[in-house]
């Protein structure tokens, strides 16, 4: 390469190396000679980052290139030979190796045991095993969502834990729930999919073509205008590995992809799996189906306690293990549990044949890089990304009509309930006693309440399960570049809109036919709306306090009691039961949203005139006093609850990322 010669690469016919793939920027690279010989190259701002041996550069930096150094673009690297440049296209025919895995839990118990396989090219491999025998923990190894504690995993020989940012990206993976979003139809979800992964210059043209690629050749093309939640188990697993071949991963991973089918669609899947191996894939499936076995390449077997009872071709399985059906070897696992698996599989001349050369290699502890050098940078700005992710979330709910039909529902017969209260003297004080007193008036404060609550309640229903049911699909999604402050605000934009929506209804039905005052404390002419805004703000915080729940439990069907114990805990601390001016109760309440949603309006109303305190009269709740800068206060605690818990939930997110991603 001449002396002053730029060579820039990427995805747009301008380049002089062009790489037509979608994970490359258009304008991704450029490299260039420098005085002294060498080769500099420089990243152009590329979306999916430029790696040199396996490290991420910084965005838009320079680095000089040695003669053994690496180059990664997408699925490409180029390696410096002279002076020029030598491309390997990462295909898909590339080999991949386990080598001494161990994994080790708090107690140091290990939990998979020195696992050593290699898989060559366009392999499908099957991982089978009883229950406790560490199949879900080697996916979690081998893919770097949860790194083994000793050992290497090599793909194509190159260490996944120490290179992650950039292999990852050549990995697929197929959870056993699905990792899309069962309201939107096919061509949607894909749509959103592709958005997220691909780089922001990718043009709308250029992600169709792939989305129908990928639809033609797992023959889903005739199904993409239906709703997920319309096709079969089969068909929607289908539509799993279609998200996952959208970047053309070259290794794919599944993990019980015929699980809750019948034989006929576990067959289908397999044979779909075979395929892809076919097609210049390697497939690795753990799975708990015996049936369709003869159609893979190679058999990993798992022994009770995490050891490798067996590993080679499907056919010489059940010789080995000396049974004639599968049930009688897992039989033979849970009455022998105690028995040396391993150990006999070591002894064994099938061990001879299939994995002592890798076994050979001496095990070694992973030593993992900095954290910055193991994240995958995201495809996507953090704006686009969340204007996608609104995009998506509000096309979700759309879709799902018995949603809407209750967030309209739900706040109107809260509302509606608080009009069953007879209007006394309605949100107004009575008037004066002889000896100069004001008489209470018990209408305002239990209307009040009644609004509170159904406020509490309807936002943090809106909220409690958002998260928990898209758990599968954030940590799938995280782990190709998903920011998680964008997704939790893309929940908190759609949500809180909602949110808000429903607190005007409540608010409105409940306030519009009762005696108010007629101006407002802040909004002089719209008193209805400064007392509205105080059970939107309410609504949006309790929303909030969902999410916080959504984000720790670990079932939906865990989150309704937990829903109701919220409810009934924010009505004792309302302060319109009884006086809380003082005391533990008092103290308490001050991280309660509605003490403070009650406050504001109770602000506005005067509420130490309409509803004094009695027992002592000289000693009136100061977050009721009738001032706007209490009413600002009383605003400013509200909304900063409901901030603090954006922070927890966000902290709370983090414990349902690869654990690589934690790091």
């Amino acid at each position: 390469m001449a002396l002053g010669r730029v060579m820039r690469i990427g995805r747009a016919l301008e380049n002089e190396l062009v790489v037509s793939d979608l994970q490359v920027s258009r304008l991704h690279a450029e490299f260039h000679a420098t005085p002294d010989g060498r080769m500099e190259i420089r990243d152009l701002g590329s979306h999916n980052g430029t790696y040199i041996n396996g490290q991420p550069m910084q965005k838009s930096g320079t680095a000089l290139l040695g003669p053994n150094d690496i180059v990664g673009v997408g699925h490409s690297t180029f390696r410096v030979v002279g002076d020029r440049l030598e491309e390997f296209v990462d295909t898909g025919e590339v080999s991949f190796s386990a080598r001494h895995l161990t994994v080790t839990v708090d107690g140091g118990k290990d939990i998979l045991k020195d696992v050593s396989f290699g898989v060559p090219e366009k392999s499908l491999i099957a991982v089978i095993g009883p229950s406790g025998s560490g199949k879900s923990t080697l996916l979690k190894a081998l893919t770097g969502y949860r790194p083994a504690n000793k050992g290497d995993v090599l793909y194509d020989n190159r260490n996944l834990y120490k290179q992650f940012a950039e292999l990852r990206q050549r990995i697929g993976l197929v959870p056993q729930d699905d990792i899309l979003h069962k309201e939107l139809t096919v061509k949607k979800a894909l749509k959103y999919a592709a958005k997220l992964r691909f780089p922001a210059d990718t043009s709308e043209a250029e992600r169709q073509q792939r989305i129908d690629e990928v639809l033609g050749e797992l023959k889903l093309d005739i199904h993409k205008e239906k709703k997920v939640t319309s096709l079969s188990g089969g068909q929607r697993k289908r539509v799993s590995v279609a998200l996952e071949l959208l970047t053309k991963p070259s290794l794919i991973f599944l993990d019980e992809p015929t699980s809750g089918l019948d034989p006929g669609m576990d067959r289908d899947v397999m044979q779909l799996l075979r395929g892809l191996a076919d097609d210049g894939r390697t497939v690795l499936v753990v799975t708990h189906s015996v049936a369709e076995l003869a159609i893979c390449d190679k058999l990993l077997v798992m022994a009770p306690g995490g050891s490798v009872a067996y590993f080679g071709p499907p056919e010489e399985a059940l010789n080995f293990f000396g049974y004639s059906t599968w049930a009688d070897v897992f039989s033979a696992f849970e009455n022998y549990r105690d028995y040396d698996w391993a150990g006999r599989w070591r002894g064994s001349q099938h061990y001879q044949m299939y994995a002592a050369d890798i076994d050979a290699v001496a095990a070694t502890p992973v030593h993992m890089p900095p954290p910055q050098q193991m994240r995958p940078p995201k495809p996507q700005g953090w704006f686009s990304q969340l204007s996608t992710l609104v995009r998506r979330y509000a096309s979700v709910i759309a879709s799902d009509k018995g949603f809407m039909a209750l967030m309209l529902i739900l706040p109107a017969v809260l509302g509606v309930v608080s009009l069953l209260i007879q209007p006394g003297e309605d949100m107004l004080p009575n008037k004066p006693r002889a000896n100069g007193s004001i008489a209470p008036n018990g209408t305002a404060t239990t209307v009040l309440l009644i609004l509170s609550v159904g406020a509490c309640f309807a936002g943090a229903a809106n909220s409690v399960r958002e998260l928990i049911k898209e758990r599968v699909i954030y940590e799938r999604e995280r782990a190709t570049g998903l920011s998680r402050s964008a997704y939790l605000m893309s929940k908190v934009i759609v949500l809180g809109l909602i949110t808000a929506f429903q607190g005007v209804i409540v608010g409105l039905i409940g306030f519009t036919q009762r005696e108010i005052p007629k101006e407002g404390l802040i909004l002089k002419g719209l008193p209805l709306l400064e007392l509205c805004l105080p059970i939107m703000a309410l609504g949006f915080t309790s929303m909030m306090f969902g999410l916080i729940i959504s984000a720790l439990v670990k079932t939906s069907e865990k989150t309704m009691p937990l829903l109701v114990m919220f409810a009934i805990v924010q009505v004792v601390f309302t302060g319109c039961l009884f006086i809380l001016n003082g005391g533990f109760a008092n103290y308490l309440s001050y991280v309660m949203p509605s003490r403070w949603a009650v406050a504001a309006a109770g602000t506005t109303l005067d509420f130490n005139k309409v509803s004094p305190n009695l027992d002592d009269p000289g000693n009136p709740d100061p977050l009721w006093d009738h001032e706007v800068l209490q009413w600002f206060i009383n605003m400013g605690a509200l909304l900063a609850i409901g901030a603090f818990c954006g922070i927890l939930v966000a902290r709370f997110l983090r414990r349902h990322e690869p654990e690589v991603m934690r790091k």
